[in-house]
């Protein structure tokens, strides 16, 4: 508070967390069909594709994920993550946005962005992974996504779960890596998000 009547100094916080975006896309921008199936990004049947290797590759999973200490997702990746075999994010402090969900084993909850954010201060996180489509949306909304690596699949799907929606005003990307890769013909690339 300031000394001075009718004037308040504000305070802001510094985000001590780099929000990251790793996620694969049709080439029409779907991340999931209607159904909620992704067989078509990841068992796709070996065709042909040509390569090239650029001097900067984006990331790939490989050196991405073991740089990760924090997961964000929306509830419905939450629950398709549930169904696999093995719970792939083992000591990885993982936080799932939802307004419907109350308690979970695997997860903390939270109700909004801003939940999170607090949570995310709260628990010292570096590099978190945001994950799922509306997740994703409503952080690059709040300004909240610091890079994000795409990985463009060679499928037109014509509907599904849409990777982005509308937002308030343009993001602006710098591109930081790209590269294909010819067993599956996915397009990858990084770029850093300029601060709004």
């Amino acid at each position: 508070m300031s000394d001075v009547p009718g004037m308040m100094i504000v305070m802001t916080i510094t985000r001590t967390w780099r929000g990251c975006v790793f996620i694969g896309t049709s080439l029409d921008g779907y991340i999931a069909k209607p159904n909620g199936d992704l067989s078509w990004l990841t068992e796709t049947a070996p065709r042909p594709h040509t390569t090239e290797s650029g001097a900067h590759p984006a990331l790939v999973w490989g050196t991405f994920f073991p740089t990760i200490d924090t997961l964000v997702m929306g509830r419905t990746t939450y629950e398709t993550v549930l169904g696999f075999e093995n719970w792939p994010f083992e000591g990885k402090r993982v936080i799932v946005l939802s307004s419907t969900l109350d308690t979970s084993d695997k997860a903390e909850i939270a109700r909004s962005v801003d939940e999170v954010e607090a949570l995310l201060a709260n628990g010292n996180a570096r590099r978190v992974y945001i994950d799922g489509g509306r997740t994703i949306q409503a952080f690059l909304s709040a300004g909240l996504v610091d890079e994000l690596t795409v990985s463009i699949a060679p499928t037109l799907l014509g509907r599904g779960s849409r990777l982005f929606g509308e937002l308030d005003s343009d993001v602006l990307l710098t591109l930081r890596g790209h590269h294909s890769t010819e067993g599956d013909g996915l397009v990858r690339i990084t770029y850093d998000v300029a601060a709004r």
